[in-house]
Order: structure tokens, then sequence, then C-alpha cells
């Protein structure tokens, strides 16, 4: 058992730094499970503490139960226990609402469970929402050391540590795009290539990624409140300084469409005056300088 954990563990990306405390974001679940059980593996070595924060939704009636779950698991595995417990209610968007409420109580340093399986499965879902080589990207890995592991591989660590997932029944719902994703799309692709597809869309997010760090780090080069200097910037370059801009003071905020970018670079061209671009927020010009204000609504959707 030892020799096969790490050789599992030989896959994943954990932070070298010697005693560097960890924090894994833990449903009860075999992925966030395998990450709690292979984080422990490796801070023994490194001389790392491991908490485990366990994020109950409010949703399904078990949840205290499932919150018992992991913490025999953080016994299990010598992990402390940290449990939030939130109020959600079932209605539109609940996985995304989920998602977003889990990783606020989380917080911006918690390692997570994905596997390459949730890599394939987000990108094919963000290119079916539109989008370029940053939905291609799919997740980054600086918080996801699992990247490199299947699905089978975590269902495995739990059995070699004796350990009896949570099985999320939401997983199987195909009201939502991401089980659609993993139940039907990507069986269909790999019956269509004759081939796991999922090892090939994980290389691809892991090459786009690099793509898109590098034109992030061109982008910054270019100030989007510079009427001139944006009009006069690469393209690509504008859109994604633009971007960038419009997500400040809030890196994690939805990114804004397509449509709200080219707005912001027409006001820079000088084809108008200013743009809402959402959030109740607009994008004004005046004296070669392009500033984020407050939309009161009376100014419609642009000002020549």
């Amino acid at each position: 058992m030892g020799l096969e954990l790490e050789n599992l563990l030989e896959q994943c990306s954990f932070s070298p730094h010697a005693g560097r405390d960890l924090v894994c974001g833990v449903s009860g679940g075999p992925d966030s499970a395998a990450l709690l059980a292979l984080a422990c593996r490796f801070a023994s070595g490194s001389g790392s503490a491991v908490t485990a924060v366990h994020v109950d939704h409010g949703i399904r009636a078990d949840g205290s139960a499932e919150a018992a779950h992991v913490a025999a698991l953080c016994d299990q595995v010598g992990a402390e226990l940290r449990v939030v417990r939130l109020e959600l209610t079932d209605g539109p968007n609940l996985q995304a609402r989920a998602r977003e409420a889990r990783h606020a109580a989380l917080g911006p340093d918690a390692l997570l469970g994905h596997t390459a399986d949730d890599q394939a499965e987000t990108v094919l879902a963000q290119l079916m929402r539109g989008g370029s080589v940053d939905a291609l990207a799919g997740m980054r890995a600086d918080r996801r050391p699992l990247l490199g592991l299947r699905r089978s591989d975590t269902e495995r660590i739990c059995e070699l540590v004796g350990y009896e997932p949570v099985r999320d029944p939401s997983n199987t719902d195909r009201r939502y795009l991401r089980t659609r994703v993993r139940h039907e799309l990507i069986p269909l692709l790999c019956d269509i290539a004759g081939r796991d597809v999922v090892p090939l869309l994980a290389r691809s997010a892991e090459l786009a990624a690099a793509d898109s760090e590098l034109l992030d780090a061109m982008a910054a080069d270019v100030d989007p409140t510079n009427a001139n200097e944006l009009a006069a910037a690469p393209v690509a370059l504008a859109r994604r300084a633009i971007r960038a801009w419009l997500r400040t003071p809030h890196p994690r905020r939805h990114p804004p469409d397509a449509a709200a970018v080219e707005r912001v670079l027409d006001v820079a061209r000088g084809a108008h005056r200013a743009t809402e671009v959402g959030g109740g927020r607009r994008v004004s010009r005046s004296a070669g300088e392009l500033r984020i204000e407050a939309d009161d609504g009376h100014h419609g959707g642009q000002t020549g």
C-alpha cells in the first residue's frame, strides 16, 4: 500500500516548500478525500500541518452525517478539521451558487481535489459557453495538485486508506451541464476518437495555460486607462488588459463578456464617450483617460 501511495503522490504537484501548512477543501467525496490523504502523506515528510475544511451547504439533510464522515477521515490520516456551515436553498444555478459559496468559505489558498477528468470537463463546458485561449486553459494547477491523477486513481487511494467516500447525488443529476458533459459528452468523444480523450484535453489545457500566462504578462504592460495606448495596442493584448481592469479590485470576479470588452475598445478609439459594462458600472472617456464609474442607469447603453 505504501509504495502505491508514494507512486501516486509523485504524480501530484504539492508545494515543495518545507514547513508550509496545507489547507484542503474536503467534501468527503473520493477526490477530496484522496487530496487529504496525499496531503497528509506529503506533510509527514515536509514538516507541514494539514487542515481539512468541510463546507456544509445546508442543502442536504445528511449534511451533519457527512461532516462526521469527514471527521473520521481526518482522525485516520492525521489532519485537523474545520467545518463551515452555510444556508443555500435549492433552485436555479444551484451548482454555481454552491461553488462560489464554497470557494469563499475555503479561502484563496485552500487546495482543491480536481483531477484530470475534472479538467477535461471544465475545458469542454467552457468552450460550449464560448471562450478563447483562457477557456481552453481550464483550471490552473497552483491550487490543484491532483490534476495529474485520474478519477479512478482517487477511488483507488480511498481503497488504500480504507475510506468509503461520500457520494454526491448531484454528480448523477442530468439537470446540470457538467453532469451531462461527464456522462454523455466525454464518452461520446472517446467513442468517436477511438481513444481516451481526457489526457488529450488535459494536455491541451496545460499548453493553453502557458500561452495564457504569457499573454497576461504582455498585457500587463498595456495601460487600460490610457485611451491612446489601449487603442494602439494589439487587439489581443488590449482585450486582455480591459478584462483584467474590469475585474479589479476583485480578480476572482466573473470575467466581463466579450461584447462589453469590445464596447470599451470603442470608447478608447473614440467611437463613444462611455458604455455600460455590467454590474452597475460604466466606462467613460475624458481627456484621453478611461475610468470606471457607477452607472446610474440614465445613460442608456452607450453615449456618443
